[in-house]
């Protein structure tokens, strides 16, 4: 199987061309699991698939570390962009991926005949999504507020065609994200597990973020996380429209479009190297 190392921001994942090499994979979860290992895998967040579509330009499978199927991924989006633009599969600029979180439209900032950005339209962020049990609105805005060991967070539920509960914290370097986080992604509140963002509110136009993604742990950054906490921090009174976005892996930059109430994402896509496994041990 051949396969391509990509990441975002850090946030990496294994690609594997399920169009132009008709590559049949019959068991992704497992597949993932065995591929994301980074001590006798390859070592990533996760298995990303570009396949063909019917009603797109390709189809994008997102399986994460722990075998689950996820929604969407903003920045394994960008990367897929980039593949099929670099690959050969595409000479478009603009072109537009299915998910499960629904149809994604990405234009490619190529230089010297390689993608090395892209900008995502993440379309409209969902504020009202019933993946979420008990909860409070305030302002249109569900929220939820949770005991968590030793502190209580309060939590505005986004939902970017996969869930996100972001909280605003005061300084995110001094939270256990991996402490916190594991809990929060399977409190009972959340039927499908959530997304969890840590977030610092440095001005008016700037935010810091830490994640704690569900199926892949703490991760260097998050593409869908990103838009989550912008809408949330939006919303909520304490941002401009527009902001940058740090992570652990840089920097994202957001925007809110206030006429078309669309989450636009910009951010690098960058390859790292091209792989073939000839024999996978899956248990």
């Amino acid at each position: 199987m051949k396969f391509t190392k990509m990441h975002g921001l850090g946030n990496d994942y294994v690609y594997v061309d399920c169009t132009k090499n008709k590559e049949v994979i019959e068991n992704p979860s497992e597949l993932s699991i065995v591929v994301s290992d980074r001590h006798f895998g390859i070592g990533s967040d996760g298995l990303i698939l570009i396949c063909d579509s019917d009603k797109c330009d390709f189809k994008m499978r997102i399986f994460n570390a722990d075998g689950s199927e996820a929604e969407m991924c903003g920045n394994g989006i960008r990367c897929v962009g980039k593949y099929v633009y670099d690959y050969g599969l595409t000479k478009k600029k603009e072109v537009s991926i299915e998910t499960l979180g629904g149809i994604k439209i990405l234009k490619l900032n190529v230089e010297d005949n390689e993608v090395k950005s892209a900008i995502v339209d993440m379309g409209k962020p969902k504020l009202d999504s019933d993946d979420i049990i008990n909860f409070r609105e305030e302002n249109n805005l569900r929220k939820v507020n949770l005991d968590v060991l030793d502190r209580n967070f309060d939590f505005t539920f986004i939902s970017m065609g996969n869930p996100h509960v972001v909280t605003i914290v005061d300084n995110v370097d001094e939270i256990d994200v991996d402490k916190y986080g594991k809990i929060i992604e399977n409190d009972p509140h959340f039927p499908a597990r959530t997304n969890v963002e840590f977030v610092e509110i440095i001005d008016k136009d700037n935010i810091k973020m830490r994640v704690y993604e569900r199926g892949a742990g703490i991760t260097l950054a998050c593409g869908t996380g990103a838009c989550a906490s912008t809408t949330a921090c939006y919303f909520n009174g304490l941002i401009n429209n527009k902001v940058k976005v740090n992570l652990i892996g840089g920097n994202l930059n957001i925007t809110y479009d206030k006429d078309d109430e669309h989450i636009y994402m910009e951010g690098p896509a960058t390859k790292v190297f091209d792989g073939e496994i000839k024999e996978i041990n899956i248990k």
